[in-house]
């Protein structure tokens, strides 16, 4: 499977490295990548294209273990290459929402969100709802 697409390459320019810091949880998956034979899921939220064709990305890498799991960098030549059982290869989840942010994203996976991130992103939540509940009383 071709794990980077033309339109996938189109949406990486609108979230470049550090366009989403600070959003945590609320950060916009651009891509899912998985193992499809062990474990290994990247939620790629940003990323860099860079002079000899690679991609730098940045997202929530998670190689089986939710304690171990964390935000980084991994570059698309190495999930490119890998190779597992059976000779398979990673391959991108073509039927991820598009409208997904992160925990939203490690829920529909089956992966626990951090309690840091998961503090936040339910407050961020409550802010939100709170304040639409406001902007209608005063509209």
């Amino acid at each position: 499977m071709k794990l980077m697409t033309k339109e996938l390459a189109k949406i990486f320019e609108k979230y470049p490295l550090g366009s989403q810091d600070g959003l945590g949880g609320k950060a916009k998956v651009i891509a899912k990548f998985f193992n499809p034979t062990g474990v290994g899921t990247w939620l790629i939220t940003e990323g860099n294209k860079l002079e000899n064709g690679d991609y730098e990305m940045f997202g929530y890498c998670h190689l089986g273990d939710d304690e171990m799991a964390e935000l980084g960098y991994v570059m698309l030549s190495d999930l490119e290459k890998f190779k597992g059982n059976f000779g398979l290869g990673i391959e991108r989840d073509l039927y991820m929402s598009k409208d997904c942010d992160l925990i939203q994203a490690m829920k529909r996976t089956g992966i626990k969100p951090p309690e840091y991130m998961l503090e936040k992103y339910n407050q961020i939540e409550k802010n939100e709802i709170s304040k639409d509940i406001t902007d209608e009383m005063f509209d």
